[in-house]
C-alpha cells in the first residue's frame, strides 16, 4: 500500500507525461509518474528513425529523444514507477487512487490526476480481442502482439526488424504511416508492395513515390490467418489503421469523450470534464500530434495544477 499522497499522479511516460512531471517538480510540487513499460519514452522508445520534425533536437532518433526524456525525469528528481500498468483509477475521498494491474493492494494516491497514456495502433477487427503487449515486448514475424503470423500492426521497431528481401507485402491503410512504410519495404528489397486503402489520405509527397498501379483504392477483403487480401497471398501484411486512445483504466471517471473516443479537454488548461483531472498528448486527439505539441501540453497541465493547488492553499 502506498501511504504517501502526491500533488499529482501522471499516468504515462511519453513526452507529454514527462514534460508535465518535470515542470511540476521544478515548480516545487510533488508529482509521481506511472509507466506501464520498463523504460520511459512512450512511442519515441520504438522509433529508430531520426525525428527531423523536432527543431530542438535535430538529427536525433526517437530512441535518443526517449533517452533524453528519461534523463530529464531523473534530473528533476521525479519518482517514476516503471512496469506499473494501471488497472483502474477512481475517486477516493479528496484524491484519486490508481490500482496496479495484478496487484490490488498496490495503490498510488494523488490530489490531481494527469492522463498521458497516448494511443495504441488499431488492429484488424478479428484481432481486437487479443491482449495488447507492451511495445518493448514486440518481436518479429509471428509475434503474439500481432495475433497472426506475418501480420504486423502499426509503425515501429518491429517493422525495422523485418527482412523484406523478395517478400510479397500488403500494406493496409491510406494515411501517411501506410505510405511511408510501403516505401520502406520497397527500399529494403520487397519483391512487390501493394497498398490497399479504402481512401487515400496521405501527403502527396509520399503518394507520388508509390507506383499508381500498386495502390488499390476502395473496399477489400482480408483473411489474416491465410495472409490474403482480395484472394492474393502475401508473405507480410502490415496494418496501419490509425490510432485509438489508451484510457480504458479511467472509465469509472466518466470523462467526456469525442465522437472518436478521445478525451475532451479545455484547450487553455488541459482540464477534462472531471475537476482536477487533466488529459494531455495524443489521448486528446491533438490536431498536430508530435513530440513538440506533447511537451507543450505537459507544461499547460503542470501550470494548471500549480494554480489549482495555490487556490486551495489561499
Amino acid at each position: 500500500m502506498q501511504a504517501k499522497k502526491y500533488d499529482a499522479m501522471i499516468i504515462g511516460g511519453g513526452p507529454a507525461g514527462v514534460s508535465c512531471a518535470v515542470w511540476l517538480a521544478r515548480l516545487g510540487l510533488a508529482p509521481v509518474l506511472l509507466e506501464a513499460g520498463s523504460r520511459i519514452g512512450g512511442l519515441c522508445r520504438i522509433n529508430p528513425f531520426q525525428d527531423d520534425w523536432n527543431a530542438s533536437l535535430p538529427g536525433m532518433t526517437g530512441m535518443q529523444v526517449a533517452d533524453n526524456l528519461e534523463l530529464s525525469l531523473k534530473q528533476a528528481g521525479v519518482p517514476a514507477l516503471l512496469s506499473h500498468a494501471v488497472e483502474r483509477v477512481e475517486h477516493e475521498g479528496d484524491c484519486f487512487a490508481a490500482t496496479k494491474a495484478g496487484e490490488p493492494g498496490h495503490v498510488v494516491r494523488a490530489t490531481h490526476l494527469v492522463l498521458a497514456t497516448g494511443v495504441t495502433a488499431r488492429r484488424l477487427p478479428e484481432m481486437a480481442a487479443t491482449p495488447v503487449m507492451r511495445f518493448e515486448e514486440r518481436s518479429t514475424l509471428g509475434s503474439a502482439a500481432d495475433a497472426a503470423p506475418g501480420v504486423l500492426v502499426g509503425p515501429g521497431v518491429h517493422i525495422v526488424a523485418q527482412d523484406f528481401k523478395q517478400k510479397r507485402v500488403a500494406v493496409l491503410g491510406g494515411g501517411d504511416n501506410a505510405f511511408e512504410n510501403a516505401l520502406y519495404a520497397m527500399q529494403h528489397g520487397a519483391a512487390c508492395v501493394d497498398v490497399y486503402a479504402r481512401s487515400v489520405r496521405a501527403q502527396q509527397q509520399f503518394v507520388r513515390q508509390v507506383p499508381a498501379e500498386r495502390v488499390r483504392e476502395g473496399a477489400y477483403r482480408i483473411d489474416a490467418q491465410a495472409r490474403t487480401v482480395d484472394g492474393q497471398h502475401y508473405d507480410l501484411i502490415m496494418v496501419f489503421y490509425g490510432w485509438e486512445p489508451s484510457t480504458h483504466f479511467a472509465d469509472s471517471l466518466n470523462l467526456r469523450r469525442t465522437a472518436q473516443g478521445y478525451i475532451e479537454t479545455d484547450s487553455v488548461m488541459a482540464q477534462t470534464s472531471c475537476p482536477r483531472v487533466y488529459a494531455i498528448g495524443e489521448v486528446t486527439q491533438r490536431q498536430h500530434p508530435c513530440v513538440v505539441t506533447a511537451l507543450a501540453d505537459g507544461i499547460t497541465a503542470a501550470k494548471a495544477i500549480q494554480a489549482s493547488i495555490e487556490r486551495s492553499a489561499a
